[in-house]
């Protein structure tokens, strides 16, 4: 039995659910795709931020191409309370629960996105209590926090 179902999601178009309770530490699903330079993944036009990319950094040489149908794990959506982390073990990169999850749940991560100037292109609908509005890595959300303070 899969761990994770397809269906529309609150989030994001469509997103992956737990098909069954899953407990923390349980490696749910490979995030797959082809493996990149770097170097090529900074200068082709199919990684532009204008448009939804599937882009993973596994190193300081290789990313992760992730756009592809077969690649499931790619509708996995971004959450600011998520319930699952990502590990890269040599080229490989899988989903993790880093909490227990219940039945029905959405599957979720943290992107990991940067606080540069183009943060205000990724809005983030994910709803939960500590979100900032968009997509930023939880280690620089506080940047959000204190320039809406500021903006007051």
């Amino acid at each position: 039995m899969k761990l994770y179902k397809i269906k529309k999601s609150n989030i994001d178009k469509n997103g992956l659910y737990a098909n069954c309770d899953i407990k923390k530490g349980t490696k749910i699903i490979e995030y797959k795709g082809k493996i990149i330079s770097v170097a090529q993944s900074e200068i082709d036009p199919k990684f532009n931020n204008n448009k939804a990319i599937y882009l993973f950094n596994i190193n300081k040489k290789f990313d992760l191409d992730g756009n592809y149908r077969s690649n499931t794990a790619r509708l996995i959506n971004h959450s600011c309370n998520p319930n699952c982390e990502v590990f890269g073990s040599g080229l490989k990169v899988w989903v993790y629960a880093m909490k227990n999850i219940k039945k029905g749940e959405e599957l979720s991560y943290d992107y990991g996105f940067s606080f540069d100037e183009d943060y205000k292109k990724f809005p983030c609908r994910c709803g939960s209590e500590n979100c900032v509005g968009y997509i930023i890595r939880e280690g620089s959300r506080w940047r959000i926090k204190k320039s809406r303070k500021i903006g007051k």
